[in-house]
């Protein structure tokens, strides 16, 4: 069995960014001329090798590019060049609410984004309890998540998240919401998850919680991969250029 979890291969993203544009037909009659744009790259030939059983962190500056390689991880975005292979099962928290619908209730919702990360409705009935109990939401479970504060809404999330037991989980910043308690309910969890051989791959602003729980850390600056490697390394040498 590959000791690899997820394998990024010389990716390449780009966005198409316009001066000018044509919404529809009749602008483009109109205007007699085609929509202005230029491409923007995000990712500029990424590689890297994530290793199983280990807890990976992303890093660097807004805009960096954390985010879109996350995207692209998760098949979300798909690059223009390169690939990437995941060994095992995925599930990802990337959004507030991702895959939750507002006006269905928190209960409604489990069992909405459990079937959308692939659990049966008996699997998710059997870990209903232990999803609410990690999720803190309480008696608010049988409310519209509309009604939900942006933390209610990521914690709920992640804890269907995790109840997956998924081979690889990708998470983007999900320990900046949330109180104290569900911060080391977060970290209990990732520890469990790496002591039982699985991956998780996040991204985080907080250099501390970074070197708390990451083994190894990929730094990205304007689309490009600065550097690999140990935490502690890594975050070092990122932190003299802030």
């Amino acid at each position: 069995m590959s000791n690899v979890a997820v394998s990024v291969d010389h990716v390449s993203k780009s966005f198409r960014m316009y001066s000018e544009r044509n919404d529809s037909l009749k602008s483009t009659v109109m205007r007699r001329k085609k929509s202005v744009h230029e491409d923007f790259w995000a990712l500029k030939d990424i590689s890297f090798e994530v290793p199983q059983g280990k807890t990976f962190g992303l890093i660097g500056r807004n805009g960096s590019g954390k985010s879109t390689l996350l995207k692209c991880l998760a098949k979300i975005l798909w690059p223009e060049s390169g690939s990437i292979t995941a060994n095992g099962k995925q599930a990802s928290l990337l959004e507030v609410g991702s895959g939750f619908h507002p006006e269905l209730t928190g209960r409604e919702n489990v069992f909405l984004n459990g079937s959308i990360l692939g659990m049966t409705r008996k699997e998710v009935t059997r870990k209903f309890d232990e999803i609410v109990s990690f999720s803190g939401v309480g008696h608010f479970i049988d409310q519209p998540v509309k009604n939900y504060s942006s933390g209610m809404y990521v914690r709920l999330g992640f804890s269907v998240a995790i109840a997956v037991t998924p081979d690889i989980l990708v998470v983007d910043e999900v320990l900046s919401v949330g109180d104290a308690t569900f911060q080391k309910r977060c970290r209990t969890k990732f520890a469990e998850m790496k002591g039982e051989g699985r991956t998780v791959i996040l991204v985080s602003h907080s250099m501390n919680t970074v070197k708390e729980m990451c083994d190894e850390v990929a730094w990205l600056d304007s689309g490009e991969l600065q550097t690999i490697g140990p935490a502690q390394e890594v975050i070092d040498a990122y932190q003299l250029t802030v």
